[in-house]
């Protein structure tokens, strides 16, 4: 869900955000096994912290002279916990930890001045700190990783500084099972990556833990309550669910944290909600139970959000999680391969009325109606957009892969077939002959063609490779960066964050890490709701950074059902290495290095699995180094430039140097 709309851009009222949305639970250990298919573990005993929104007033808090609790203004229900400015203020808590964990601890502050601190104790040992900086709206801060076992002693602490303090809605999370690190010759990356990191795993819900339904700015109490799954929050924080859209573009960056198990849950409750009562349209939102339809976006059958690229999108991103994690489920579930069959046959030809051509269709009366495109924002009556079109392309290149690993190449073949015949469909006809601001986005119910800017329905076709590389796409590349850096900029940062993805698609790696600075930078800048808080607290920004820099700076593609994975570098110019450890591919982790766009290692860390890499290199080369020895290299294609490769077997423990002249 994304905040174009103006009903969403509104500043919102307090809500119950964080741990009156999800109480405070242990963790797996870190480093517990995650391989595909490995039995769930028992659900971990939950640390029970009392009254982690100040709702119960000061019942489990210790209070100072100069604190306490007050209702003029919390970050959501009626309460929360101050601290006038001075030294030597302080409220806290401490827990007994019945269970081994790691843990990830959130609040949201506000401060009238520097000074203060949030801190957590183990044993009377500090842990984790957090430095608090003079911010006098709600920002969410994480004291990352702290290790408990069962027995020990956690003190949680908001200490007061130079200006009053004002604290609410804590929240722990299950720490994520991978724990990524990233290495480079440009030191932004590097702290980019690690906020990122810290950033995104804090924000993942422990399953098995009870919490509200159906909570928004409307209804701030919710309905009631139910048991999470494994889940993360992918849309605003101040609602008990995670969205479609969102969770599409989270996909990369949750399976670099190694989030398996909450991508697996999530995908699959959107693919059973899509039958045919619905249209084959999956549900738009679901609370964090997996299996509530979030009742802001969801009226009856015939009333609910849905967006045309959504489901598509959804194939798109079951393939991707598939290729990370190795999961039979994804190819064996019948859940999920019924959802990939409707939506790539039967959802194409339900919504495709208008104007007869293969392309799904929206209705242009809204999106409780169906719309064509995710620019909610706009009121153009689109029956067909390019962001519905690209991601119809994705999905039926996603079956065409899936169905091949499921052994059904008559499958495989027709829907390879049909991608290859939409992409011809969509650069002879579909999109005209123009180029940049003359480019057909969408047509209208009318069947009017609209050129100009479309903000998804302009970036998506190229994100999704659907525009024929060469110097129509370049031009239309450089109109998009050209409009989103000028007027017609999105107001929102979680838009923008696609960007990288677009440019990343065509090799354009100088302007995609552009604009992953830019939207690290804005990070600190209030968000246009409210109550979301600043830009680096919506969680696809830090979700999408982690998978931007390991998919496009670090150009890995994996392939764990086949044991494999690809690497291309994607490095900008004036970054001269980049490396990630504890890269979790199937039940294996690597090391992979690039040296610019010459020189890569690739270590086969833990795991039982011998891999094959497949190591490209832009440009022509006959040979390569492996290790030192001559070796004669294969050619391939992305996004129509040539580059260079040689597979290497890479067993466990054993590291791999490939070089290219």
């Amino acid at each position: 869900m994304k905040s174009h709309r103006p009903a969403r851009l509104a500043t919102l009222t307090a809500l119950a955000t964080l741990v009156p949305l999800t109480p405070l639970v242990l963790s797996q250990p870190a480093g517990a096994d995650a391989r595909a298919g490995a039995a769930t573990a028992a659900a971990p005993v939950p640390l029970e912290v009392r009254s982690p929104g100040f709702e119960d007033g000061a019942a489990g808090w210790t209070f100072t002279s100069g604190t306490g609790v007050a209702t003029n203004r919390p970050h959501s229900g009626k309460n929360l916990a101050y601290l006038d400015a001075g030294a030597g203020g302080k409220v806290s808590q401490k827990i007994t930890a019945p269970a081994d964990g790691t843990y990830d601890i959130s609040a949201w502050i506000a401060a009238g001045g520097p000074g203060g601190r949030f801190t957590a104790q183990v044993n009377g040992a500090e842990a984790a700190a957090v430095d608090l900086p003079g911010r006098s709206t709600y920002a969410r801060y994480t004291l990352s990783r702290i290790e408990l076992h069962a027995g020990d002693e956690l003190a949680l602490a908001f200490e007061s500084g130079s200006g009053w303090v004002n604290a609410d809605d804590l929240m722990v999370s299950p720490s994520a099972p991978a724990n990524p690190v990233v290495s480079s010759s440009d030191p932004a990356i590097v702290e980019m990556f690690d906020w990122a990191k810290h950033k995104a795993g804090s924000w993942v819900h422990q399953s098995g833990a009870g919490g509200p339904l159906n909570v928004d700015e409307r209804n701030p109490a919710g309905t009631g309550t139910g048991v999470y799954g494994p889940s993360y929050w992918a849309g605003y924080a101040h609602r008990s669910g995670y969205y479609a859209r969102d969770l599409a573009h989270q996909i990369g960056g949750a399976e670099v944290l190694g989030l398996r198990d909450a991508n697996k849950a999530m995908l699959r409750t959107f693919a059973a909600s899509a039958d045919e009562v619905h249209g084959y349209y999956p549900a738009w939102a679901f609370n964090f139970d997996n299996g509530t339809k979030l009742a802001i976006d969801y009226r009856s059958p015939d009333s609910f959000v849905r967006e045309v690229p959504a489901p598509f999108e959804l194939v798109e991103k079951a393939n991707e999680a598939y290729r990370w994690s190795g999961d039979p489920a994804y190819v064996e579930d019948p859940a999920f391969w019924d959802f990939y069959r409707h939506t790539t046959k039967e959802f194409v030809e339900r919504h495709d009325g208008t104007v007869p051509n293969g392309v799904a269709e929206g209705t242009g009366k809204g999106i409780f109606a169906g719309a064509a495109s995710y620019n909610e924002a706009s009121d153009e009556p689109l029956a067909e957009a390019g962001d519905a079109i690209g991601s119809q392309y994705q999905a039926y290149v996603a079956l065409s892969e899936l169905a091949r690993d499921k052994g059904d190449k008559g499958l495989a073949k027709e829907y390879g077939k049909k991608a290859r015949k939409l992409k011809e469909y969509f650069n002879v006809d579909w999109s005209g002959d123009g180029t940049g601001a003359d480019m057909v986005r969408a047509y209208t119910t009318d069947g009017e063609a609209l050129t100009g800017w479309g903000k998804e329905n302009s970036w998506f076709m190229a994100m999704k490779q659907l525009i024929d590389p060469g110097p129509r796409a370049d031009a239309y590349l450089d109109y998009i960066d050209e409009q989103a850096g000028g007027d017609g900029k999105p107001v929102n940062i979680e838009a923008i964050s696609y960007l990288p993805d677009t440019f990343f698609a065509y090799r354009q790696n100088d302007t995609a890490w552009k604009w992953m600075q830019y939207v690290y930078d804005k990070r600190g800048d209030q968000h246009p709701v409210g109550k979301q808080g600043p830009n680096g607290d919506y969680p696809e920004v830090s979700y999408t950074l982690l998978g931007q820099t390991v998919e496009g700076l670090m150009g890995v593609a994996p392939d764990a059902p086949a044991t494999s994975l690809s690497t291309l570098s994607g490095l900008p110019s004036g970054m001269d290495w980049l490396q990630i450890e504890d890269l979790s591919v199937g039940g294996n982790t690597f090391t992979l290095r690039h040296d610019a766009a010459s020189r890569s290692t690739l270590t086969n860390d833990t795991g039982s699995d011998t891999y094959t890499w497949q190591a490209r290199f832009p440009g022509k080369h006959s040979t390569v180094l492996v290790d030192g020895r001559k070796r004669a290299a294969k050619p391939g294609t992305a996004a129509g430039e040539r580059y260079s490769y040689v597979e290497v077997s890479v067993a466990p423990g054993r590291t791999v140097t490939v070089e290219a002249g």
